[in-house]
């Protein structure tokens, strides 16, 4: 069954429909002794090291930003973040292979450090840029920041008809280190995106644009908080009605309902075991 998923993705790539939507698991592809935090978990405990907040809110990375944010500025919590993933840690094998396929349309990756984006700038060939979410603490009035692919910063006159000229989109729904350090990682950060995200308005148009009718893979990625299931399913939505996701570990409730309802098939297999035979058959596919 896991063999057969694995071909009918490969065909949604090779015909272009493939979204890859990466998450912060990806990072173990790197090795032992990462120094980027690959999860909440670590992520927060980089937090609370820099910052005190109450015992009952310290493994809670929103509500351990946010009470940062209020007692000690907003600034205090982009510098801690950025301090947080600003070790340069080269692309996986993933990310890498990733950015090399010319027929990917987009990539979403739903963490806040920078290795796609280097696979990207190292590889890509067609015209591409990213996106990335922006808080609404730090940019007023202002959801998203579009950048070419050379990191400059577009005119937001500028945005979509620039984007329109793009092949390949790179989009951090929740920002990114590189190259603004955005970050929306705090309770008031969701707060402003989840109260219209159901409208769409904090989804880039060119995303909006990429998604219909292509099937979504998820790698590296959890849905047992709210937040994490909200934000997927508001990016894929309107998309294909198949997906896949690779999950070695034992799904929550939620997470089980989640796949069920918007039909994500489980690959219950080591990311690392599922990149190997994926790049396998693509390369034997090829030959």
């Amino acid at each position: 069954m896991t063999s057969e998923a694995i071909a009918a993705i490969r065909t949604t790539l090779n015909e272009g429909r493939l979204i890859p939507y990466l998450g912060p698991g990806t990072l173990a592809l790197a090795g032992e002794n990462l120094p980027l935090p690959a999860g909440p978990e670590p992520l927060v405990a980089k937090l609370t090291a820099k910052a005190t907040v109450p015992h009952k809110i310290r493994k809670n990375l929103s509500a351990a930003a946010q009470y940062i944010e209020n007692f000690k500025h907003r600034k205090t919590i982009s510098s801690v973040m950025t301090d947080a993933f600003k070790a340069q840690v080269p692309p996986t094998a993933l990310h890498t292979y990733l950015a090399a396929q010319e027929k990917i349309p987009l990539v979403v990756y739903a963490w806040y450090d920078n290795l796609m984006l280097q696979a990207m700038q190292a590889s890509r060939t067609n015209k591409w840029g990213h996106v990335q979410g922006v808080s609404h603490a730090e940019h007023l009035a202002t959801w998203v920041q579009y950048f070419n692919a050379d990191n400059s910063l577009i005119d937001k006159e500028a945005e979509l008809a620039t984007a329109q000229a793009w092949e390949s989109v790179l989009y951090y729904p929740w920002g990114c280190v590189t190259p603004g350090s955005n970050f929306l990682v705090s309770d008031s950060d969701y707060v402003e995106v989840l109260t219209e995200i159901d409208i769409q308005t904090p989804i880039p148009e060119k995303v909006m644009e990429i998604r219909t009718g292509r099937n979504f893979l998820f790698l590296g990625c959890r849905f047992s908080s709210q937040v994490e299931r909200i934000f997927a399913f508001q990016i894929m939505k309107r998309s294909s009605e198949k997906h896949w996701a690779v999950l070695p570990e034992e799904p929550t409730k939620n997470e089980l309902k989640f796949f069920k309802r918007y039909n994500i098939e489980r690959i219950d297999m080591p990311l690392a075991d599922f990149v190997a035979e994926f790049v396998q058959q693509k390369e034997a596919a090829l030959a």
